[in-house]
């Protein structure tokens, strides 16, 4: 019961550090990199790569910078731009560029000025100055738009004729862009995202944009990305090949024209979709998410807590109750249906289910509960080998417990040694002794031939009374297993030497063990019925080496024919002349052990 307790407590002890490890990722947020990349995944496999036709994007590209000029251009190259877009019946215009500052040529800015006047459907946009840049940790109370200390507007002549806006982008602490503020609040008044004013001039309902839910510990109006396009996915036409009139006006007609930098090395940032993209790409993404209508939202995080919970007890519990293999496939069945599950989720619904919490704690569970079972059943497992090694020789349990192979069920004929062994003169002395004495005797007597026994290889078939069988080459081969046998019980004899001494001393009775050895085919394995099942041997084999020791004389050792062939090289004998058995019709020549000579080289390697 006291085990049982303590096998209790050492896994409730267990679990708990596993709960508090899970605490510590959760809280600290160790398993963001990981989630971030699901994020990424899952948004870039369920991309359509095909963005929505309204959108063309302008580029400032190497080849327009060699025909155009070096960069900065001359302004009234844009306002030419507007005056071609505009005439080609332009929904909206975006220049996703900075006008910050007046230029060298004040002539250029007001022809740019003066063309920007003739149209409300421009969009040039500012930059929100955050303190020290947005940080994640930083709290915002829910309802609240991020604010601006302040804002880095167009110069005063552009921005009385455009609609303002902003292109801060949102980066996460790995650096990617997968959120956007779509309204910035600063001193001078609300900003919308650059991307939400031009579908405001394209007549979109931008309302329910404007009522998202605010996402944890966010500011409101932050909206995850649905990046649906790479940068050439979009129609993109040169800048120069628009001025110089090589584009159809009809290509431009109620559509919408963003103006940017497509240059190498320009205006670039990182996104779940590439590693390397134009701003002006992450804005036509978010314009054609608001066109398309299309909202990202993460699950709620209770939901993700109970998702871990839910697999925690779950991948703990059946590491209980399923073997080892069983379980493994088990927890990697679920690990695979999380995965599965959360990415058709978000490919139908475009809900973000956050299951990296749920399968790193799940798997810690799996492993620690795995790792406090195994510790226990390899326990279990010392304890029955140290019992089962009582029987049978601790080498051979090894063996059997290392074995990827089982021992047969059932009987197999195999070519064993079999040794007989009887205690002469224990009535007699039984009747002396006090029954614990008798006991005492008795454990003393097989202690002895134990140690021997299983130090020479062999497995203890059976105490009969004051009597004993051992097998030798069962359950698992013992090479040499007729010269073990043998000396077995050249060991015990000599060993009997004190113990009778001993006993004569004290009791005044002589005792004496006779031992029979025979080596032949007989049948071994797992013999009797479903109820009850013993391992040991049978056959003709078998009872010759009973009634070889049946024949012994006190302290004597008698081997059969076949023995003393196998193991005359190693031992004395003496011809003990032939013996007619019960149930033979030929005489058995019997040899009585003398001495021993060399020990075999090959038992030698095997020890």
């Amino acid at each position: 019961m006291r085990k049982g307790w303590r096998k209790i407590g050492v896994i409730a002890a267990g679990n708990a550090v596993i709960v508090l490890l899970c605490v510590v990722l959760l809280t600290t947020g160790a398993l963001k990199v990981l989630s971030d990349s699901l994020y990424n995944f899952n948004v870039k496999q369920t991309m359509t790569q095909a963005p929505h036709e309204d959108i063309v994007v302008v580029g400032i590209d190497s080849d327009s910078i060699r025909e155009v000029g070096p960069y900065p251009w001359d302004r009234k190259v844009y306002a030419e731009l507007i005056w071609l877009l505009e005439s080609a019946g332009v929904k909206a215009i975006g220049f996703d560029i900075e006008l910050y500052s007046e230029s060298d040529k004040p002539e250029s800015d007001r022809a740019l000025a003066d063309e920007l006047a003739k149209h409300n459907n421009i969009v040039i946009p500012s930059h929100a100055n955050l303190e020290n840049e947005f940080d994640r940790s930083m709290k915002v109370k829910a309802g609240e738009l991020l604010t601006a200390r302040s804002v880095t507007e167009p110069i005063p002549a552009f921005r009385q004729s455009v609609g303002k806006s902003h292109i801060n982008a949102a980066y996460d602490s790995d650096g990617v862009i997968r959120s956007h503020w779509l309204q910035i609040d600063s001193p001078l008044g609300v900003y919308p995202s650059f991307g939400l004013a031009m579908a405001q001039l394209a007549g979109v309902d931008i309302s329910r944009y404007l009522n998202l839910p605010v996402l944890d510990g966010r500011p409101k109006s932050e909206m995850l990305i649905r990046w649906d396009a790479k940068e050439f996915d979009f129609e993109t036409i040169p800048f120069a090949k628009v001025l110089k009139g090589d584009v159809p006006p009809q290509t431009f007609k109620d559509r919408l024209v963003l103006v940017g930098y497509t240059a190498p090395g320009s205006d670039e940032g990182v996104t779940p979709v590439e590693k390397h993209m134009h701003l002006v790409y992450a804005h036509a993404n978010i314009l054609n998410q608001i066109l398309k209508q299309q909202v990202v939202l993460p699950v709620d995080k209770r939901i993700d807590f109970a998702l871990t919970l839910l697999v925690v007890l779950l991948l703990g519990w059946v590491t209980w109750r399923l073997r080892a293999i069983s379980g493994a496939i088990f927890a990697m069945v679920v690990v695979v249906l999380l995965f599965v599950g959360q990415y058709e989720y978000f490919a139908a619904y475009s809900q973000y289910l956050d299951i990296v919490d749920a399968v790193t704690c799940g798997l810690l569970a799996y492993f620690g509960n795995l790792t406090m079972k195994t510790y226990f059943e390899t326990k279990q497992k010392n304890y029955i080998t140290k019992q089962f090694g009582r029987y049978i020789s601790p080498d051979l349990v090894k063996e059997i417990a290392s074995s990827e192979r089982e021992i047969q069920l059932g009987g197999i004929s195999k070519e064993l040694t079999v040794l007989f062994l009887d205690v002469r003169g224990f009535t007699p002395l039984s009747e002396k002794l006090k029954p614990e004495e008798v006991v005492d005797f008795l454990n003393m007597m097989f202690n002895l031939i134990t140690e021997r026994a299983l130090e020479n290889r062999g497995t203890i078939d059976k105490f009969i009374g004051d009597a004993a069988m051992i097998l030798y080459n069962a359950p698992l081969d013992v090479p040499d297993h007729p010269y073990c046998a043998v000396k077995t019980a050249y060991e015990i004899q000599k060993g009997m030497e004190k113990v009778r001494a001993e006993v004569l001393e004290k009791y005044g009775v002589s005792i004496s063990v006779g031992i029979g050895i025979n080596t032949g085919d007989v049948v071994v394995g797992n013999i009797g019925s479903y109820l009850r099942v013993d391992y040991t041997a049978i056959g003709d084999n078998v009872n010759t080496a009973a009634r070889i020791e049946s024949n012994t004389q006190p302290n004597q050792i008698l081997v059969s024919e076949a023995t003393y062939e196998l193991t005359k090289h190693a031992f004395d004998y003496q011809f003990a002349g032939e013996k007619l058995m019960k149930g033979k019709s030929v005489p058995l020549k019997l040899f009585e052990v003398m001495g021993m000579k060399d020990v075999p080289a090959s038992f030698d390697e095997i020890r």
